[in-house]
């Protein structure tokens, strides 16, 4: 794994212990895929962050929010400790899921109930279609989402208006396998007019060439990423037991997990 990986997954522990809070499985599960955005796609700098032909990305799986603010942190938009000292208290703009009201650039979206990401991002980009404007947006969202209907309402209407500038990414986690048989997420999307793709969602390489292979495509369909992962990637610890589905370290698991992260 590499070194940028493990210091975003330590600052997300870190952050998880600081507020008690968090999705941690959730948050190992999509890193890979939120740090390959910015680093190596999107059209966006802190300079960047207002600019109106900026590229967006939407955070559906809000639980993740905890995978964002370090790359934030890392991109220079926030300071670690100034995050530390502040996540989860009341009154705080740094929320277990993010509120778009309480921010000026680097936030693109409010979170929390899901099925909202997507139907957010759609919006969005049908605006700058309007608009011609060159803006490209990507949103994140789980595998659990798709048993709401906005979802797939978002996708006929994506379709529909020929939104080549969006990208659903799918967090394949297999969060939904335990409820419902979702079958298979590729042929559904392709039914629904998506241009859709598989990529290892741990993989930086093989995720920045697919990215790339999208952000360049417009031939009026939207696109769809479908990132296989595992829930709590990088850490034993949390792969192995689901209680880190919505749990925070104390200070001896803080040292435990950051541990394994590091040999991982």
């Amino acid at each position: 794994m590499q070194m940028i990986s493990k210091t975003l997954r330590k600052e997300a522990l870190y952050l998880s212990h600081k507020c008690q809070d968090g999705n941690l499985q959730s948050v190992f599960s999509c890193m890979d895929i939120v740090w390959t955005l910015y680093d190596k796609i999107m059209n966006w700098s802190v300079e960047k962050a207002m600019d109106d032909d900026r590229d967006f990305f939407i955070i559906s799986k809000g639980q993740a929010t905890l995978a964002l603010y370090p790359v934030l942190i890392e991109k220079g938009m926030f300071d670690l400790e100034n995050v530390a000292s502040e996540i989860g208290t009341f009154h705080s703009r740094y929320c277990i899921q993010t509120d778009l009201t309480k921010f000026q650039g680097g936030i693109e979206n409010n979170a929390g109930s899901l099925g909202h990401g997507l139907p957010f991002a759609v919006g969005i980009a049908h605006a700058n279609k309007i608009k011609k404007s060159p803006s490209k947006v990507f949103v994140l969202c789980g595998d659990g989402e798709f048993c709401e209907g906005t979802m797939w309402e978002s996708c006929i209407f994506a379709s529909t208006k020929k939104l080549d500038n969006v990208c659903l990414i799918i967090d394949a986690n297999d969060s939904v396998g335990a409820m419902v048989e979702m079958g298979d997420f590729a042929e559904k999307l392709k039914a629904f007019g998506f241009d859709v793709f598989d990529v290892n969602g741990h993989d930086m390489s093989a995720l920045e060439k697919v990215f790339t292979t999208v952000r360049k495509m417009d031939n009026g369909k939207p696109k769809a990423v479908i990132a296989h992962t595992v829930r709590g990637y990088g850490s034993k610890t949390m792969t192995d037991h689901d209680i880190w589905f919505h749990k925070a370290p104390n200070a001896e698991e803080l040292e435990v997990l950051t541990k394994e992260v590091d040999e991982f």
